[in-house]
């Protein structure tokens, strides 16, 4: 069964951003960088919010000609150019290559989608999250917990209404402190 993956990165006290949308903390090494770059390379497609798509068509359609690229930031290029890519926009009309735009997240229509795309699909961006998981369409958590402690931003999970009971399926630790917590729901 194809499942829609919710993968994030967050901080010790729960936030994915601080201030000003400041990602700044992320501690993506080498190491993590490749764990990500496997994960995103057995996806069959990515659902991204409108900034989050923009965030990344803006540097990664071209990251691999950056002579200060890491072996893993050039492998994630190509993994990204080639990906299958949903932005879920009420703005735009088209997004570039291999890129589908949605305007709603419907639920009948999530689930046609995820039926016809023949695998798993990495979910990205703040907003897009919060309205996949407010309406019970994410399969998997993904969640790398960084280990900083940043006080204020915007928490992962910010709506008060959401309640969630989650299996823990796995852990991993990373050498720069970094644990995956991976979770399934237990509906």
């Amino acid at each position: 069964m194809n499942k829609i993956i919710l993968m994030m990165s967050v901080s010790l006290d729960g936030y994915f951003e601080g201030p000003d949308q400041d990602i700044s903390w992320h501690r993506v090494d080498e190491e993590l960088h490749s764990y990500f770059n496997e994960q995103c390379r057995a996806m069959a497609g990515f659902f991204d919010g409108r900034v989050t798509h923009e965030l990344m068509a803006e540097y990664w359609p071209t990251a691999d000609q950056n002579p200060d690229a890491s072996e893993p930031e050039i492998e994630f290029a190509q993994i990204w150019r080639d990906a299958r890519k949903y932005v879920f926009s009420q703005t735009l009309s088209e997004a570039g290559r291999n890129t589908t735009v949605i305007s709603d997240v419907v639920p009948e229509q999530i689930a046609e989608l995820k039926a016809q795309i023949g695998g798993d699909i990495a979910l990205g961006g703040a907003n897009l999250a919060a309205s996949f998981i407010r309406l019970g369409l994410v399969d998997e958590y993904r969640i790398c917990v960084h280990p900083v402690v940043l006080g204020k931003g915007r928490p992962l999970f910010e709506d008060p209404k959401v309640q969630l009971n989650l299996k823990l399926e796995e852990t991993r630790r990373f050498s720069n402190g970094v644990v995956l917590l991976r979770y399934t729901n237990d509906r």
